[in-house]
């Protein structure tokens, strides 16, 4: 998994006046959790950026202004209700041995052949929660839909899973094609032709101007 470098600066304060005149300063309170005891420091804002603002999942290398160096997930966020600004940042500290729970985006490939055929893709999860040791946590999890057709779907129990286990039910879906009104259109004109062709009819444009034509 792609890690994030933040830099930050231990907090010798953690009181509301200390927490106040930091994010005054465009720096943003976090907290590491997970190892002997809590790890407070600041680190700017802009720092988050990469990490806060986009669906994929990260870990992060937390280097701080001691030379420690420590690695980590993100575990909650809080931002201000009016600004959207981050107020406050809780991170949990990653170990070569020992397992971690981490929600792992869900990437989908390929062309359905449902979804050709008129069929709606219907994303149920577009996360998967699983746990692993650091080392395993995938970027994303890749799924081929090419096959799905319409009536199909894609449940956790039909995923592969390698070096991580899934939190989920086997019968959790992740994705379904669902059916349509012109779908169903679709499919039975399909069949139809094909039963003519192989019955040698005639199209049903033809029998109808012949018939009119007997009249």
């Amino acid at each position: 998994m792609k890690s994030i470098t933040i830099n930050g600066s231990q907090r010798e304060s953690v009181g509301k006046k200390a927490t106040k005149a930091l994010r005054n300063a465009g720096q943003v309170p976090c907290v590491l959790y997970g190892g002997d005891k809590p790890v407070h420091f600041s680190a700017q804002e802009l720092a988050f950026s990469k990490l806060v603002y986009t669906p994929n999942a990260h870990t992060v290398v937390i280097e701080l202004d001691n030379g420690e160096t420590l690695n980590a997930v993100l575990q909650d966020i809080q931002f201000h209700p009016v600004t959207d600004r981050i107020l406050h940042v809780d991170f949990y500290q990653l170990f070569e041995d020992k397992e971690i729970a981490l929600n792992i985006p869900v990437q989908l490939v390929g062309n359905s052949k449902g979804v050709k055929n008129g069929g709606v893709l219907r994303r149920t999860n577009r996360k998967l929660r699983i746990k692993a040791l650091p080392a395993n946590l995938p970027d994303f999890i890749e799924i081929d839909i090419t096959p799905l057709k319409i009536g199909d779907k894609i449940a956790v129990g039909d995923l592969p899973s390698d070096g991580y286990t899934f939190l989920h039910n086997d019968n959790t879906v992740v994705c379904r094609v669902s059916t349509s009104r012109v779908a169903i259109e679709d499919e039975e004109d399909d069949e139809e032709l094909a039963e003519g062709e192989e019955a040698g009819d005639v199209p049903a444009t033809e029998t109808d101007d012949a018939a009119a034509a007997k009249e």
